[in-house]
């Protein structure tokens, strides 16, 4: 199987992108992979972070992280990202985590992310579920 190039683009004339993402995510080659909302679940299947975004946010990652090993891909195959967060009050906490973890995950461009604010998740102790599209 080819393996594919992913690349980030903010075309020429588009407003600045209000965060650390790119407007557009795209692939060539290889194969598109669809990975399943992620949530702060531990080894064990127990919650993890209850109360604490911060902590929510990291496992989240880590947990998408191990998905993406297991497929053989790294966060460097990451398409585009769709962001699901329980409170608005969070946006802000949300972006805070991104720019610490994204620049060690990323190299210079960042994938596109759809941000969402819903109404709960499958459980009510989760605040924040992270799904991606990946090329492999």
């Amino acid at each position: 199987m080819a393996k594919a190039k992913v690349w980030y683009e903010n075309p020429k004339g588009t407003a600045p992108a209000q965060g650390l993402y790119s407007h557009v995510g795209g692939v060539t080659g290889g194969t598109l992979l669809f990975i399943a909302g992620q949530l702060a679940v531990g080894s064990k299947g127990e919650v993890v972070g209850k109360g604490d975004f911060a902590a929510q946010f990291r496992q989240v990652f880590k947990n998408l992280g191990d998905v993406l090993k297991g497929m053989g891909c790294d966060y460097g195959s990451v398409i585009k990202f769709t962001t699901y967060l329980v409170h608005s009050q969070d946006i802000e906490l949300f972006m805070a985590e991104r720019a610490r973890l994204f620049p060690k995950l990323f190299k210079g461009a960042f994938p596109p992310n759809t941000l969402l604010i819903v109404d709960r998740l499958v459980k009510e102790d989760f605040v924040i579920e992270v799904e991606a599209v990946v090329g492999a």
